[in-house]
């Protein structure tokens, strides 16, 4: 068998053993399941079109809500001025799962399940039909290779891309996202391409089109797309000019492209017109940072950067070098669609793209970075072993990394996509358990996970005494506690002094019992216990927890605030609760601070 081949191979295996053995959503419920989050709401055009007939008011959302739980409140569709509910989505992920819909709403209507759009069938179905998409992309994208780089560098080009960048993820797992789709209509649009110039038709033209007006209506900026069969293959100024001269000697594949492009383009403009009487509504809550991108932390934060995620990928960054040197034709095309990728990806301003395993809207690019991947993979196997050696301990590394960075995401559980700190990081690196008060560190540099040495005991208030409108007696932990809810957003600071003498103690450790018979899901929500340093009314110091990280719904617990004493001059402290703007009731009681020695 040929190494490329077996890389694909080995790829599928990857993929459709992750999706459908390790993690199939279809067989998880409420935010877990296929049909949840952001993927609900791409999904929504279906069954309020076909099952329900009610694409204006989405009248059945609550009855779905209650039912599936696919996210803690609706979020998917605001409420416009003319009454109708408007999708926040476009609808080109929509037209790519409808043929999978038809097939689970068959099976629904032939079984006993609910033909509700959501129940089992639908479920599968969806997340069958992602799986094959991915590898469909995958297959595409070895043929493309194939015409410009021989079986190794291939090989090792899809063997990374699957095995040991985020793309496992996003193909694999939450396969149902725009980013795996989009892989694939970027594969199938290079291919396309290739073959257009290869033997101009008509029909290629008209594909191209349909191929770049699907990318737009999945995603509008991916009209960006356009780039590459416009720009394909001119390696220099007399190309340009040559190109130029084609397309005005057959303007007739200008037009035939154009067509379908402006067909699908214009179904998301009828939705808007149906829907509210607009022909143009931005249905999307954020925006683009256009004058200061944030193309450092999209790349390198710890937060959600692309490289720190999937630092594979920093060899296709590399590649680019050779792609020049190897193959000048597909230089500009490729250079000229990453760098304005790269811009609208890292100029949103949301850049961490919400609960996202690495910058994820970088995904659907790997099937053309994987050009200069190859070229770099092609120089690689021309080089001494040496080379060879240090790369494929490299490629190991992130391999098992990435693996390490999926499970956490999912069945692991230690990995918190857009809230991720260096502390955080370092301290769950490639572990599968740490203590429960490492999450802390998600919120607070400052926390000690190592018994201390010794410890003073300084302050401690146990609300009893205390009968003003901030405590409670019903409900209470003991006696009264001091408490937050939807009303009541704060309680009083208490202050405390802490002894001008403090030895060898470098920490404050302040420390309660809670109880919430509710627990917030919401992080920004989540209740904070928080600790203030102060010098007279100059905040020196802020450290905080949110509670919820550890507390679970009717538990009591005792949760500790860590923060390192301050070199700084400070004559007080304060401690306190804010709930963030949740409506979630908490109850604390029987507060300590200590000083610790580490």
């Amino acid at each position: 068998m040929k190494l490329s081949k077996a890389a694909l191979l080995a790829a599928w295996l990857l993929v459709l053993g992750t999706g459908i053995l390790y993690y199939p959503r279809w067989e998880k419920t409420g935010t877990e399941a296929t049909l949840s989050w952001d993927v609900f709401g791409y999904y929504l055009y279906l069954p309020a079109t076909v099952i329900y007939g009610d694409l204006p008011q989405l009248g059945f959302r609550d009855k779905v809500l209650r039912k599936y739980q696919p996210t803690p409140d609706f979020q998917q569709a605001y409420q416009h001025p003319s009454g109708n509910y408007v999708i926040k989505y476009p609808a080109g992920q929509a037209v790519l799962m409808a043929p999978f819909f038809l097939a689970g709403h068959y099976i629904a209507k032939k079984t006993t399940y609910l033909n509700d759009g959501f129940s089992y069938p639908y479920q599968a179905c969806i997340g069958i039909g992602m799986l094959f998409y991915a590898c469909l992309g995958l297959w595409v994208l070895r043929k493309i290779l194939l015409r410009y780089f021989d079986e190794g560098a291939t090989g090792l080009t899809l063997l990374t891309v699957a095995f040991a960048t985020n793309y496992l993820n996003y193909a694999a797992i939450d396969g149902a996202m725009t980013h795996n789709t989009l892989f694939t209509l970027y594969a199938l649009l290079v291919w396309t391409t290739i073959r257009f110039y290869e033997a101009p038709s008509l029909l290629r033209a008209v594909l191209i089109g349909a191929l770049v007006g699907l990318n737009t209506l999945t995603r509008p900026t991916e009209l960006l797309s356009v780039v590459l069969p416009l720009f394909w293959g001119i390696g220099s100024l007399p190309g340009l000019r040559e190109r130029i001269g084609f397309f005005r000697t057959h303007y007739r594949y200008l037009i035939a492209a154009a067509i379908p492009l402006v067909s699908i383009g214009s179904l998301q403009l009828l939705y808007w017109h149906h829907v509210t009487g607009s022909w143009l509504v931005y249905s999307y809550e954020e925006g683009f940072d256009w004058t200061s991108p944030h193309w450092w932390d999209g790349w390198f934060s710890v937060k959600s950067g692309w490289l720190i995620y999937s630092p594979a990928m920093g060899l296709a960054v590399i590649g680019f070098v050779f792609l020049y040197r190897r193959h000048r034709t597909l230089f500009p095309a490729v250079l000229l669609f990453s760098l304005v990728f790269v811009y609208l990806c890292t100029a949103w301003q949301n850049w961490w793209y919400g609960g996202s395993l690495g910058i994820r809207a970088m995904v659907q690019a790997y099937a053309v970075l994987s050009l200069p991947l190859a070229a770099f993979f092609q120089w690689l196997l021309q080089r001494p072993f040496a080379w060879r050696a240090v790369t494929g301990a490299l490629l190991l590394f992130c391999t098992v990394y990435n693996g390490w960075l999926t499970h956490q995401a999912h069945a692991g559980g230690l990995l918190r996509p857009g809230e991720m700190t260096p502390d955080y990081l370092r301290a769950i690196f490639l572990r599968n358990q740490v203590q429960p008060e490492a999450q802390f560190l998600l919120d607070n540099p400052h926390v000690l996970l190592q018994p201390p040495v010794a410890s003073t005991e300084i302050f401690r208030h146990d609300f009893d005494a205390d009968t003003t409108t901030s405590t409670t007696s019903q409900p209470a932990i003991r006696g009264r506690s001091a408490f937050v809810n939807g009303p009541q957003q704060f309680t009083p600071e208490l202050n405390f002094y802490p002894p001008a003498e403090r030895g060898r103690a470098r920490w404050l450790r302040a420390s309660a019992l809670f109880y919430a018979p509710e627990k917030e899901w919401t992080t920004w929500r989540m209740c904070q216990f928080v600790m203030k340093f102060y010098n007279g009314e100059h905040l020196v110091q802020s450290n905080m927890i949110r509670v919820f990280r550890t507390l679970e719904a009717g538990e009591t617990r005792r949760l500790h605030l860590d923060a390192r004493i301050p070199e700084d001059v400070f004559d007080r402290v304060a401690v306190f609760l804010w709930n963030a703007g949740s409506e979630r009731l908490v109850l604390m009681d029987e507060l300590k601070v200590w000083m610790l020695e580490d």
